[in-house]
């Protein structure tokens, strides 16, 4: 009798096993954490209080009353769900609200909303490219993208991360590839918290011929002088064709978008599988979604934006002085060529703009000590996010800590001493931590 192989056997013997059962039994596993409270500026965790540097709850919107009301208004008028795919029997007037609205957020001609923000990247680039087309990607990009890549079959074409250089080579390339090519990249990338170079990004395309998706996850409720994203920011919104975007990040929610041209949304409100074949969200999460962005929107909105970049300044400086090797600022350019009334903007002497977004990752280098790192800082009282390899190249492993607009200044300070203390009694015990570049 012939006997196959078991397809479970890969669960048992994977790569990453024996490290995985290193971390647990030296209790260091830094994933998978119990919040037991709302995603707040100081939660409680596993029983004790601790100060979150690790959520990308970027304005704070999550205990916003107007937000919890929209939640609970759509909860009370529309149930706990609606129980069927958009297209049958799950769209309700809140989705139409929210889709006009985005589309005038972004300025674009229209908006599609997905259930989440992972399937909006798949329902895209799944949709739009076959197996002809080329897409030409920037190896920082986050997995949601890679993953609507496979799944659309199309040719793929990695570049270094932020390499204009690299971009032109492959989009060169894909002259000869015979199909369709569409560059896409985060506007601000999920670990390195750096900013795609837009303007020239854009440049690259046309001459080229390429069309533009920029995935605006972490810029959206961001950047810009309306929180729309690294798109406005850099003055480019006009050039990019689509942007993508989430929910769950500055809109308090769970859910993600598109927008662009009307017949684009369109033919994908028609024929993206991800979109057509899978349940509408949940109306709490679609009003949340919608009150937030009405409180962006709303004269509440620059002051929000402008406290978010300014606690990222705070933690980022703070980090550096306290002797951590963290992300410089950001130069952007000449100010004339970025826009000049988003908040968190900084210039010099010479009139070149920088910013520093909320994510600031702080490079430890080796995995078993940012494992151990991240766990003596829990233990203190302030949670942070850790990036192992392969999320991050060997050598590159880092924490990965956020701020939100609603964080305010003691608690940080309390956040900056804890890391002081933690890397004198860490330093004494492993070895010296990676130093700071000079500012």
């Amino acid at each position: 009798m012939h006997t196959s192989i078991d397809v479970f056997a890969k669960v048992r013997d994977h790569d990453r096993s024996a490290v995985l059962a290193a971390a647990r039994e030296a209790d260091v596993l830094p994933y998978f954490h119990v919040l037991t409270s709302p995603a707040m500026p100081v939660v409680e965790m596993e029983g004790a209080e601790r100060i979150m540097l690790g959520s990308n709850n970027y304005l704070g919107l999550t205990g916003d009353e107007r937000v919890m009301k929209g939640a609970e208004d759509a909860l009370h008028r529309y149930g706990t769900g609606l129980t069927g795919s958009r297209l049958l029997n799950g769209t309700i007037p809140l989705h139409l609200e929210l889709e006009r609205e985005i589309a005038e957020w972004m300025d674009t001609e229209d908006a599609l909303v997905f259930s989440t923000g992972h399937q909006a990247n798949l329902g895209v680039l799944g949709t739009l490219l076959g197996p002809a087309d080329t897409v030409i990607v920037d190896s920082g990009d986050h997995a949601s993208i890679l993953d609507g890549c496979l799944l659309s079959r199309a040719k793929l074409r990695p570049f270094r991360h932020n390499r204009l250089d690299k971009l032109e080579k492959m989009l060169q390339r894909a002259q000869s590839d015979g199909g369709g090519v569409l560059v896409v990249v985060d506007g601000v990338f999920s670990m390195e918290g750096d900013i795609a170079p837009l303007r020239e990004i854009c440049g690259c395309c046309e001459r080229y011929g390429a069309r533009l998706m920029v995935d605006e996850a972490h810029g959206a409720g961001v950047l810009g002088a309306r929180g729309a994203g690294t798109a406005e920011l850099l003055g480019v919104a006009d050039r990019v064709d689509l942007r993508v975007g989430t929910f769950s990040k500055s809109l308090a929610s769970c859910g993600g978008f598109v927008a662009g041209s009307h017949e684009v949304i369109d033919y994908l409100r028609i024929s993206s599988r991800a979109f057509l074949f899978t349940a509408s969200a949940v109306p709490a999460a679609v009003g949340a979604a919608l009150s937030a962005l009405r409180v962006l929107r709303s004269e509440d909105g620059p002051p929000l934006l402008a406290r978010v970049l300014e606690n990222a300044e705070r933690l980022r400086n703070g980090l550096h002085e306290r002797g951590f090797a963290v992300v410089a600022p950001q130069w952007l350019g000449d100010s004339a060529e970025v826009q000049s009334a988003a908040p968190g903007l900084r210039s010099d002497a010479a009139g070149r703009t920088s910013i520093i977004t909320p994510i600031v990752p702080v490079l430890v280098g080796d995995d078993w000590k940012a494992a151990l790192l991240w766990r003596a800082l829990y233990d203190a009282g302030v949670f942070v996010n850790t990036a192992l390899h392969p999320a991050v190249p060997p050598g590159g492993a880092m924490l990965r800590t956020s701020v939100m607009a609603t964080h305010d200044a003691a608690t940080l300070e309390r956040a900056l001493e804890v890391f002081a203390q933690v890397k004198s009694s860490f330093e004494a015990e492993h070895g010296p931590l990676p130093g700071p570049e000079p500012s």
